[in-house]
């Protein structure tokens, strides 16, 4: 392996130990939510930290290997990892927003049993999962097969959102954690877009085309 492949597989180890972090960052908001833990809440904006520190490391060095003259699929790799980086950072960023509503809620009765946003937590993280293996083994199929899963996390964003509306709409005094619940559901929609945005980028960096904004079949 020549010195800058060994770089580039430096990078990839940085995007990996984020991605761990983005992970756990939503695991920590989510658990908060349902555990009215407080700590959990504010563990959320320690890995916050670390996740925009990260990706400032990694556009810092995908700046000095792009110097380098990468040949074409070094040049997709470097780009790609640019990308994915801002995608776990924004990811980390809903996490916070999710553990702020969460903390909001801990003195709160509980309005409703919490089954849809588990839900929404876990499919959201397992399509972050799968794009990742995806990116690191190059398995276009698996990252295709990513893509579309997002709808499900879509509906149920719906779904949740109208059942809450009809609280709001019967009792005012539900109003308030309506709409911090309305919030967290957004957030996990949003996590689940960009796990959809890196499998994109895992089909661009191996077979060289851009597929968003397309049917993927």
């Amino acid at each position: 392996m020549t010195h800058y492949e060994t770089e580039l597989s430096a990078l990839k180890q940085k995007l990996l130990l984020m991605a761990g972090h983005a992970e756990n960052a939503v695991n920590q908001a989510v658990r908060g939510l349902i555990e009215k833990d407080p700590d959990l809440c504010q563990a959320v904006a320690v890995a916050d930290d670390e996740l925009d520190r990260l990706e400032m490391e990694i556009d810092e060095d995908a700046l000095r290997l792009l110097t380098k003259a990468p040949l074409a699929q070094q040049l997709r790799l470097i780009t790609v990892a640019m990308k994915i980086s801002r995608d776990l950072e924004r990811i980390g960023d809903e996490a916070t927003t999710i553990s702020r509503r969460a903390m909001e809620l801990v003195g709160e009765p509980q309005l409703k049993p919490y089954v849809d946003i588990p839900r929404m937590a876990q499919l959201a993280l397992a399509m972050l999962k799968d794009a990742l293996d995806a990116f690191v083994n190059g398995e276009t199929a698996r990252a295709r097969s990513v893509i579309p899963r997002d709808k499900e996390v879509d509906s149920l964003n719906r779904q949740l959102h109208r059942e809450l509306a009809g609280y709001m709409a019967e009792n005012p005094n539900t109003i308030t954690r309506s709409l911090h619940l309305m919030t967290v559901s957004k957030a996990l929609e949003r996590i689940a877009d960009h796990a959809k945005n890196i499998a994109e980028e895992a089909v661009y960096l191996y077979e060289a085309r851009d597929i968003r904004h397309q049917n993927a079949f």
